[in-house]
């Protein structure tokens, strides 16, 4: 019986190291978005029909902005951030997109705004979208989204008609079917 206490000893000893926990980030980077992950698309037409939010975020100047001053026009939001992989991947194609006629609006949900944001843009600039800020995450919040980046599309009465969740390649043809959908 000794014979058995000892290694079923160490095998508990042993054991007991694997529950450590990892210390927490500063911005937990949703997991389709952390930089390791490859994101993959998921059309979500759930919302369809939903008029858009009142909800506030700010222009580069810090200048108060809601969702609804887009109310009249087809309009791609997009959610990014700069420390999203697949969110930057993403962001020069979206570029092209708003340059042959839609609205499309990058809203950055880091927390830290205009420091981290404007250095960014300034290595990766875009010429037709229109960046925008939001350290309080609120559209993320009022809009129930969990994973970057994140997008869509409005009619031109303000009402959604989908969101993609997760990257997506913007010059393709499921992208290209999609925004058909914008009614422009």
């Amino acid at each position: 019986m000794r014979r058995l206490a000892l290694p079923s000893l160490l095998l508990l000893i042993a054991a007991a190291g694997c529950h450590k926990q990892e210390p927490k980030a500063p911005q937990p980077a949703p997991a389709a978005a952390t930089p390791t992950a490859e994101a993959s698309s998921k059309v979500d037409r759930s919302n369809a029909g939903k008029a858009m939010p009142e909800t506030g975020f700010t222009d580069m100047a810090g200048q108060p902005v809601k969702l609804t001053d887009f109310k009249g026009e087809p309009l791609l939001l997009n959610l990014w951030a700069t420390w999203c992989v697949p969110c930057v991947r993403e962001l020069p194609q979206l570029d092209v997109i708003a340059g042959q006629g839609l609205t499309v609006i990058a809203v950055s949900q880091d927390l830290e705004g205009a420091s981290k944001v404007t250095p960014f843009l300034a290595q990766h600039p875009l010429k037709t979208v229109k960046p925008y800020l939001d350290k309080a995450n609120a559209l993320m919040l009022g809009l129930h989204e969990q994973e970057l980046p994140a997008s869509i599309l409005y009619g031109a009465d303000g009402k959604e008609k989908w969101r993609v969740r997760g990257g997506l390649d913007w010059t393709g043809l499921e992208a290209k079917t999609l925004l058909s959908e914008a009614g422009a």
